[in-house]
């Protein structure tokens, strides 16, 4: 009688050793972030909204399977456009939310430009414009004067400008996120170019705008009425953003002399006040500390030697860079 052959064992399921294989396209793809969030902040002229967009931008990658990302052929390019088209939506509703903002609305600032200008990582950078004279660089384009000058423009100037004349997106990659054709965002780049250069003073070098804003803190802290009158542009403008949850000007001080006296009048509201000559948005400025907080930073704008606008950002929250780092 023939001995049944006794069954074989399931063989154990293999195990793999170690942990699992990283995602190869995980490093690229958060590469991109200090390209997405300097890209937002010139868009949007917020911190706070450029990492919310960033961050929203990152919840729609991973959000898709990832043969859905796997069949993205430039994942930088996509995460650009999505950025981009949801900055478009942001700036769409930003009017509405300024006419709500208490009091006047400046750009939030930001620290030392070097954390904030970066080229335009992994590839050779796109064709500019024809004339050499039309490209903005980067560290100008983080300027408050030249936000400022952005708050101008509609939303699909804002967005055509900033992706070709400052971070070098061709005309037809532009199109694509504007939702309109190359020809479209080259009109509207030459019409945003066209209020830059109407807009845009001839600066004194760094040095000299270093000069003059460390001999305006002087003559401020010296009560010098006339030192203070010298320093600024006759037609000078003062505007302070308290977003109604700090005390600020209520609306804009125009004029030299007007802008110094009130200057000296507050001068013993800030007796407890340190300032700091430190760079706010690429350009020499001041920080107000008290108690080693932050409470005010202060933008410039200079225009032939003289200091012709004064921005001073009150508001805590924009002030968290300041305060956290």
């Amino acid at each position: 009688m023939t001995t049944p052959t006794p069954p074989t064992p399931p063989s154990e399921p293999t195990v793999p050793s170690g942990p699992p294989s990283p995602d190869p396209g995980l490093s690229a793809i958060m590469s991109e972030r200090r390209q997405l969030t300097n890209l937002a902040y010139r868009l949007l002229g917020s911190l706070t909204d450029a990492e919310d967009v960033v961050q929203e931008t990152y919840a729609r990658w991973y959000a898709m399977s990832r043969p859905q990302q796997e069949a993205i052929e430039n994942p930088a390019a996509w995460l650009t456009r999505v950025a981009g088209r949801i900055c478009l939506d942001v700036l769409g509703s930003a009017r509405a939310r300024r006419e709500r903002y208490v009091g006047e609305w400046i750009p939030e600032p930001v620290p030392d430009s070097t954390e904030w200008i970066s080229g335009r990582p992994g590839g050779a950078a796109s064709p500019g414009p024809a004339d050499p004279a039309d490209q903005i660089t980067l560290d100008e384009s983080i300027s408050m004067a030249f936000l400022i000058v952005l708050e101008s423009m509609t939303p699909a100037e804002r967005v055509a400008f900033i992706l070709h004349d400052v971070f070098r997106y061709p005309f037809a990659e532009v199109a694509e996120i504007v939702g309109r054709t190359p020809a479209a965002c080259r009109q509207l780049a030459s019409s945003a170019r066209r209020r830059i250069r109407a807009a845009r003073p001839a600066e004194p070098a760094a040095a000299r705008q270093a000069d003059l804003v460390r001999e305006f803190k002087r003559a401020w802290q010296a009560q010098d009425m006339n030192a203070l009158i010298g320093l600024l542009d006759p037609d000078a403008t003062a505007i302070a953003d308290g977003g109604g949850v700090v005390s600020a000007l209520a609306r804009p001080i125009v004029g030299g002399e007007r802008i110094a006296r009130r200057m000296i009048d507050i001068t013993g509201l800030v007796a407890d006040v340190t300032f700091l000559e430190r760079t706010v948005n690429g350009r020499p400025g001041l920080v107000a500390q008290r108690d080693g907080v932050t409470v005010v930073v202060v933008a410039f704008g200079i225009t032939d030697d003289r200091i012709s606008d004064i921005w001073a950002v009150l508001n805590p929250g924009k002030l968290q860079p300041w305060i956290t780092g």
